[in-house]
């Protein structure tokens, strides 16, 4: 006798989301992740995790993501944590991804390159399921330069099928969509931002407690980087922009704050040529509450990244009213529109006038942030964001038919 599958409220999606790792420390696909899938389990929605294990990940995940409203609705599915080969074939992500497929509407697949991806594509082709890709950024042409040969190797032995067989690729912003048009891709895209759990924010944490935290901030402005140490992020340019900035106004501190990634080293070696290590402050990751009070005290907040796909941390940092000094690869135009804070090419010179302009000017500041802050709640919350996902996946399924694998 054939199992009936139980009845499901008119409207509820069963949806499967597949990432390659969770672990904070890995940026913003993991943010995303989490609280995408939280956000549509609140809508009522039965979503699934599949993920590889990393050290302690009940525990960081415990401590770092409790705040995330409805999260406890998501069922986890944590792989063990992968050896060699199964980065390389994926076995075990094949397999779980196949168990599950049968009772799934929806694929949402985070990110490009990690194979776990590719054989989740083709379990849902052959199911006749449905597909989202989630980019990342990882497919803009500075993103593809970077190990160049090998992605363009990938791209021809399995990551262009993927990508060409997905019901759609979900980009952050137009000027995502745009820059991927030269790939040539058979397939359509669609734009969904990321978003902010105001839940988690707010009440915000009391104006100082930060600068009460780290003895030597205290009485100082600062001017808050908060992401990986990595050399996309323009830490190069960070470093010399501050150094010029610093001479202008001799309080300002800044607060370099994120896990390294390889660039910590030349960063701080960077600060001490330019003889500013007594202003300069690398603290390492900071998460949750503690993020926020940094935020909070900030007087701007300053990514210049070369490239960025929708950066959680510029939301973040607009939710938690603090102006923001973000470079035009941060692709958010949106910042400069409802003046929020500024773009900026780059270049030392103009990212440190904008730096200084900010910071000198009270009114200018709470203006900025107010505005970033509106911003946040009128367009980039993520139950907003889950419901969009949730239309498109809807007319994915309307319009979906078999794909051969």
């Amino acid at each position: 006798m054939q199992r009936r599958r139980p009845q499901r409220p008119v409207g509820q999606m069963q949806i499967l989301h597949v990432i390659h790792s969770l672990d904070p420390s890995m940026g913003g696909p993991p943010t995303i992740a989490i609280r995408l899938a939280a956000a549509q389990a609140g809508l009522g929605h039965t979503v699934r995790v599949v993920s590889y294990a990393f050290p302690n990940h009940e525990r960081i995940l415990d401590e770092r993501c409790s705040s995330v409203p409805w999260r406890e609705r998501v069922q986890f599915d944590m792989l063990p944590e992968p050896s060699l080969g199964e980065k390389v074939l994926a076995r075990h992500g094949r397999q779980r991804v196949r168990e599950l497929i049968a009772d799934v509407d929806v694929v949402h697949l985070h990110s490009v390159w990690e194979s776990v991806l590719v054989v989740s594509a083709a379990e849902a082709r052959a199911a006749g399921k449905p597909y989202f890709v989630l980019l990342n950024g990882m497919l803009d042409p500075w993103s593809l330069r970077q190990k160049g040969l090998k992605k363009r190797l990938a791209l021809a032995l399995a990551h262009r099928k993927m990508l060409e067989g997905a019901s759609a690729l979900h980009v952050g912003n137009d000027d995502e969509r745009k820059l991927i048009e030269p790939m040539g891709l058979r397939v359509n895209t669609v734009i969904i931002p990321n978003g902010v759990c105001l839940e988690e924010i707010e009440p915000l944490p009391a104006r100082g407690s930060f600068r009460a935290s780290r003895p030597a901030l205290d009485g100082h402005p600062y001017v808050l980087f908060l992401s990986r140490l990595h050399y996309k992020k323009g830490l190069n340019y960070l470093a010399d922009a501050f150094r010029l900035a610093a001479a202008r106004l001799p309080h300002l501190h800044l607060v370099a704050a994120g896990p390294d990634d390889g660039e910590r080293a030349v960063f701080e070696a960077r600060i001490r040529e330019a003889n500013l290590q007594d202003r300069v402050h690398v603290v390492g990751p900071l998460y949750s509450r503690e993020k926020f009070a940094a935020m909070v005290d900030a007087d701007c907040f300053c990514l210049p990244s070369h490239q960025e796909g929708f950066s959680v941390a510029i939301c973040e940092a607009l939710a938690c009213h603090t102006p923001v000094v973000i470079s035009e690869g941060c692709h958010f135009p949106e910042v400069a529109e409802v003046g929020a804070g500024v773009l900026v090419k780059l270049d030392p010179q103009q990212i440190s006038e904008e730096i200084v302009r900010i910071c000198s000017d009270s009114t200018l500041r709470r203006d900025m942030g107010q505005a970033g802050n509106d911003l946040i709640r009128s367009r980039l919350t993520w139950p907003r964001i889950a419901q969009l996902t949730v239309e498109k996946y809807q007319a994915a399924l309307a319009t979906s038919v078999r794909q051969p694998n």
